[in-house]
């Protein structure tokens, strides 16, 4: 079976687990903190169905085993939205270039569990890429770099996530 087939297959299998994943939403909502049985952050993004486009670059990187290893980890994840503000052929290019994308996505990472109780109070955080992210609190609501945190908490086995409303990019 030739590359192509191959990543149309893996992507019909992705396709079919994402949308049996997006039933167990609700299951989400309570956060379970680190309880037996609990999703790591892989599945938990597979599970709330608008973080395809992160899994597909996850994968792209060679990160998945990583996310689903003990962590703990706080991750800072772009939405499917997030991922269509990027400039036309951004992602298309990342794809393409691992070792960019993967860079580009630990900086998404932070090593540790970090609440949005705790996040808030920070001025910066050293990401798993090297580089630190700004967070700043306007208005109520935390921000890292420019982008919006718009769901804070998502708990997962191995760590939380929480979402935002833009790809953040290194300096």
């Amino acid at each position: 079976m030739n590359m192509n087939a191959k990543t149309k297959i893996a992507g019909l299998i992705m396709i079919a687990g994402f949308l049996l994943a997006s039933m167990a939403l609700p299951a989400l909502a309570g956060g379970d903190h680190g309880k037996p049985g609990q999703k790591d952050i892989v599945e938990t993004a597979v599970a709330a169905g608008n973080f395809t486009t992160l899994a597909k670059a996850l994968e792209a990187a060679g990160l998945i085993e990583t996310l689903k290893s003990a962590g703990p980890f706080t991750v800072f994840a772009p939405t499917d939205e997030a991922f269509t503000k990027l400039p036309a052929g951004t992602l298309e290019g990342l794809l393409n270039d691992p070792a960019k994308l993967k860079s580009i996505l630990l900086y998404h990472v932070v090593s540790g569990k970090v609440m949005a109780e705790n996040v808030m109070k920070l001025k910066s955080a050293k990401t798993v890429e090297g580089s630190s992210v700004k967070i700043s609190v306007q208005g109520g609501k935390a921000l890292i770099n420019d982008a919006n945190v718009i769901r804070a908490d998502v708990m997962a086995s191995n760590g939380v996530i929480h979402v935002i409303d833009s790809v953040i990019l290194p300096h």
